[in-house]
């Protein structure tokens, strides 16, 4: 199998022919990307429901937040019942993953409690589940085609329009997903 650098702070953009309901036309942020797997959050699609939701069932006050209508993704099918909140800057959060040195993702209560008290970070994206991958799975699921990855571009994960993000991260590759076969190039 080919060697492949960390994927840590890349997209991962669903290929067409990439058939998993719970990936098709995807883009999933890394958050973290070892020799032990992999974990990210998928960026494009929403739930039913709006932050406000969330900080209701969590018991935190929504009347002064300005971001009551903001969209909860689903972040992947793992732990959909579990909270994830992708943003920037990094800050001081009880529990975050360090993405880069300014993106970060936390799962704790206090940047949720921070938000809706309009002290939040900067940018954000609350998500409910994760993406996982077991050693090794990822990469194999690269070299079968199932996958483009390129880099984090914030536009796209905080502030183009959801609908457009697949094919705004593949454009941001230099691809079409248009034009793209299923079939792996093989000699």
């Amino acid at each position: 199998m080919s060697d492949f650098t960390a994927l840590t702070n890349q997209l991962l953009i669903a290929m067409p022919n990439l058939a998993d309901p719970n990936f098709y036309r995807t883009v999933t942020l890394i958050c973290e990307h070892s020799t032990e797997g992999a974990m990210g959050i998928v960026i494009n699609r929403t739930t039913e429901l709006a932050l406000c939701d969330i900080l209701q069932q969590m018991g935190i006050d929504t009347k002064k937040t300005k971001k009551r209508e903001m969209p909860v993704h689903l972040g992947g099918p793992v732990q959909t019942n579990r909270g994830f909140v992708v943003h920037e800057p990094l800050g001081k959060w009880e529990s975050t993953l360090p993405i880069t040195d300014t993106l970060g993702v936390s799962t704790s209560r206090d940047i949720l409690a921070a938000i809706a008290e309009n002290k939040g970070p900067d940018r954000c994206m609350v998500a409910l589940g994760y993406a996982g991958w077991g050693a090794g799975q990822l990469e194999r699921e690269i070299v079968e085609n199932s996958w483009l990855n390129g880099p984090v571009d914030r536009q796209i994960i905080f502030d183009t329009p959801v609908e457009r993000r697949w094919q705004s991260a593949a454009t941001l590759v230099g691809v079409d997903l248009s034009t793209l076969s299923g079939d792996a190039g093989h000699a």
